[in-house]
């Protein structure tokens, strides 16, 4: 994901993370194996070095400010950065530490996720909760679009889940490759280790408003974000309710950064008629500006 990136002045997004942290992370965007990038740790560093490195290319040509900042799970980090709520070296220590902390709770009780096609929030709400009979073991953890909507829980809750699901209309059970059930209360400990991380970041106000993942809602202030990432990790990513949002306030052209165009499937999905860009490599910002 990172070798067409050597070359660009944006590299000095992994230089400087690399100061922050102390650590070589040049080797994760260039030379790294699927092994190396199956871990959380490495793997969200990863992603969320190559998105920052896109913006970083592209922010500075835009004709204005974006309406607003969202994204999706680990992406929250990355709208918290684009939009100047905390430095790239404050959220990056805080993606280190959000996953070293998710995954210290993964490795205390694994769980599994999968994806329900084709459900509304309504069957994989009642899948989750008729998944067992003996305490909830299973919760919805991603509404993402309409007819996609992930589910998160221990093994046996989420197969059990995954059965109801079918019972219930569901056309297809995916799942996925994941070895913890992110964003439900399996987190419960991730999420008192990040608030607890979380009292010497400094935040300040955003350039534009971001919608947060756990509420749905644009936030414009500084205040209350240490509450909302301890939150984000025991609660559903409400995806498709956050491009609701983001419609609301205005927002008509759609930009991801970073690797993929999974976002831009999802919006296209949710906000028909809206229309979506992406950059992924430098080659794309001048056809953004072209576009634009």
């Amino acid at each position: 994901m990172g070798e067409v990136w050597r070359a660009s002045p944006a590299w000095e997004v992994v230089t400087r993370a690399e100061s922050a942290l102390g650590l070589p992370l040049a080797h994760l965007l260039l030379d790294a194996g699927p092994d190396d990038l199956a871990r959380t740790r490495e793997a969200q560093l990863a992603v969320l070095l190559t998105s920052l490195m896109a913006w970083e290319a592209v922010r500075h040509d835009l004709d204005e400010a974006p309406v607003a900042f969202a994204g999706h799970s680990l992406g929250q980090i990355t709208a918290l950065i684009a939009s100047g709520v905390v430095s790239l070296e404050d959220g990056v220590r805080l993606a280190a530490e959000r996953a070293d902390c998710t995954q210290a709770a993964a490795d205390a009780r694994p769980g599994r996720m999968a994806a329900l096609l084709g459900a509304d929030i309504d069957q994989a709400e009642a899948a989750a909760a008729g998944a067992t009979t003996a305490g909830r073991t299973c919760w919805v953890a991603n509404d993402n679009a309409p007819g996609q909507v992930v589910i998160g829980g221990t093994p046996v809750g989420v197969a059990s889940a995954a059965i109801r699901a079918r019972d219930l209309g569901v056309k297809r059970v995916m799942a996925l490759k994941v070895g913890a059930a992110f964003h439900t209360p399996l987190m419960a400990p991730a999420a008192a280790d990040l608030l607890a991380h979380l009292t010497g970041t400094s935040f300040a106000v955003p350039t534009s408003p971001v919608v947060a993942n756990s509420d749905a809602t644009a936030h414009d202030g500084a205040d209350g974000w240490p509450e909302r990432l301890s939150v984000h990790l025991v609660s559903p990513v409400r995806w498709r309710e956050s491009l609701d949002t983001l419609a609301a306030l205005g927002a008509r052209t759609f930009l991801e950064v970073g690797p993929g165009n999974v976002l831009s499937a999802l919006v296209r999905r949710s906000l028909p008629g809206v229309t979506t860009r992406n950059v992924a490599t430098p080659g794309d910002v001048p056809l953004l500006l072209e576009v634009a």
